[in-house]
């Protein structure tokens, strides 16, 4: 064999190595749950969703979710469609998402919990924002799960809440968010 058919073979397959490290390290979660609360002195809202697709990377530490705004289910069939209707407007702003990094550096290979900030930006109604959200990692052999809680203001968001319902609707969302990502497989 020569020497140029061996740099060859050897460079394919260092190629082919890394492509398959960087495909292993590739994460993803279908049907996360995302809970919405509003609590006012005249109504409670609440809302959920098992919708939400996650993706992280692990080199980067990056994490891109997508929640579709029309999978939340409310208690009440009417505060649903005025969710999408006329807050949300869930068909001019179908999704909701956040692609950020996550701090601090974490052994992905290392079983433990971790508390991490995600810093990145939350697109919600259309409105991209800057945000640092807080959250928990867990590392289980080779499964990660995570989970938040935040708070969303609708005003940033340029969410309008009428005057008319302005006291049965919070001018600021509790979200809580949680799942579980697996490799991605071939």
């Amino acid at each position: 064999m020569t020497l140029v058919k061996i740099k060859t073979i050897a460079l394919l397959g260092l190629m082919l190595g890394i492509s398959y490290l960087s495909y292993a390290q590739t994460y993803i979660g279908k049907g996360l749950k995302v809970s919405l609360f509003s609590s006012t002195p005249i109504e409670d809202i609440r809302a959920s969703s098992n919708a939400a697709n996650a993706v992280m990377l692990l080199p980067k530490q990056e994490l891109n979710i997508q929640i579709p705004i029309k999978s939340f289910e409310f208690e009440k069939k009417l505060m649903q469609e005025h969710f999408n209707e006329n807050y949300m407007e869930s068909d001019k702003y179908p999704i909701a998402k956040f692609k950020g990094s996550i701090e601090p550096l974490i052994d992905w290979t290392k079983d433990g919990d971790y508390t991490v900030s995600a810093k990145g930006i939350l697109s919600v109604h259309g409105v991209d924002v800057a945000r640092t959200i807080a959250g928990k990692i867990n590392i289980k052999n080779g499964v990660i799960s995570i989970s938040s809680n935040f708070d969303v203001t609708c005003a940033v968001h340029h969410i309008e809440i009428p005057k008319l319902v302005f006291t049965k609707i919070a001018e600021i969302i509790k979200v809580s968010f949680q799942g579980t990502l697996s490799p991605l497989k071939k």
